[in-house]
């Protein structure tokens, strides 16, 4: 197969980082893909498309009018010539669909997102017949696709983006006398949740007894400046702000605890990197996430925007430092057996074998 790969953006974080992963399946398999992006935004993620040999084409200026996206995307595809299109996010989906009807290609979208906007989720159920094939991006969202968009099992299927890295060095355990260090990493807007972890702080500051702990935050976005705002104003010196990570493995081996205090989460990678990294997730009770934490096993889960319960799960996990290590090692155990490289090969093979099945007889029932 001859793939064009379309996505909204190369943004760093979310749906673009694990493309290289994804490519690198198809090629194993002898499939060619060429990547496009409707807008480059920060284009974070061209590094690592760059780093594996793929190239990122970007159609449009950022917030360019959808008719003159839909033009570029068209002529694009006339000139790439690929026997399937392969789409990623909304925007990217529902035009690659318009451009698949003309030219008589089949089109298979992911899903990744936990939550839709209704003008969205109103769109992508109009035009559900327009994908020959809907892949979920984990068993939760896979089942979400099934009941909000209506699809038929026949034609939805689940790829987790998500695969280990054994070659990767664990993170270290906590050693008493060591500051605790405690991370989180994803970009700094509402559906994270970290207002929720600066409150909880907040909370926990006349708590007794805990040993010194730090909070580093990794990422970038609209609420940086609020929350910092908010640190400052309620002295919490013990916060810090790292920016945007370009390599989370090293920034995650730093760390003794990780936390995701998410409103909302669709698979959550890099809740996934940190048990990866042998580290217990402190994680709301959403998405793929409230599957892989095993509350007091291999994490502990929390109600998102209950800034005082999450207070109370971190001390529970300050206060007995010394098991952080063997949760830890419970966690990456967890994820090494669901999402291996070879789990991971094993999914994108299925998809990729039933995509090769699939010709254009026009649209498709649900």
């Amino acid at each position: 197969m001859r793939i064009a790969y379309v996505i909204n953006s190369f943004e760093g974080g979310g749906a673009a980082l694990p493309i290289p992963a994804i490519v690198g399946v198809c090629r194993s398999l002898g499939h060619s893909v060429r990547v496009v992006a409707l807008e480059r935004r920060n284009g974070r993620a061209m590094t690592a498309l760059e780093h594996a040999g793929i190239g990122a084409d970007v159609l449009a200026v950022d917030g360019a009018p959808a008719p003159r996206v839909l033009s570029r995307l068209d002529g694009w595809v006339r000139d790439v010539g690929p026997t399937h299109i392969w789409t990623s996010l909304t925007r990217a989906t529902l035009l690659g669909q318009v451009v698949g009807m003309r030219h008589g290609i089949p089109v298979t979208s992911w899903q990744h997102n936990a939550f839709l906007k209704p003008g969205n989720l109103a769109l992508l159920r109009l035009m559900r017949g327009r994908s020959r094939l809907w892949v979920g991006d984990s068993a939760y969202v896979t089942e979400l696709t099934h009941t909000r968009l209506g699809i038929a099992p026949a034609r939805l299927m689940c790829w987790p983006i998500f695969r280990t890295r054994p070659d990767l060095a664990p993170a270290p355990g906590w050693q008493p006398g060591e500051v605790m260090r405690i991370g989180t990493l994803g970009r700094l807007n509402p559906g994270k949740g970290y207002d929720m972890l600066c409150r909880a702080l907040v909370a926990m500051r006349n708590v007794g007894g805990l040993p010194p702990f730090q909070v580093m935050i990794g990422g970038e976005g609209a609420e940086h400046g609020r929350l910092r705002a908010f640190c400052q104003q309620h002295g919490l010196d013990n916060v810090v702000f790292a920016g945007y990570v370009h390599d989370t493995a090293a920034f995650l081996r730093r760390c003794h605890l990780y936390v995701q205090p998410s409103r909302r989460e669709g698979f959550c990678i890099a809740a996934h990197e940190a048990m990866d990294r042998a580290l217990p997730v402190i994680g709301s009770t959403v998405g793929e996430m409230n599957r892989s934490i095993i509350h007091g096993v291999t994490g502990w889960k929390v109600a998102p925007c209950q800034p005082q319960a999450l207070a109370d799960v971190l001390e529970t996990a300050l206060r007995r430092p010394g098991r952080l290590a063997a949760m830890g090692q419970a966690a990456q155990a967890l994820v090494n057996q669901r999402y291996s490289p070879a789990a991971f090969a094993r999914a994108g093979d299925a998809v990729l074998r039933h995509m090769a099945g699939m010709t254009m007889h026009g649209a498709s029932t649900p």
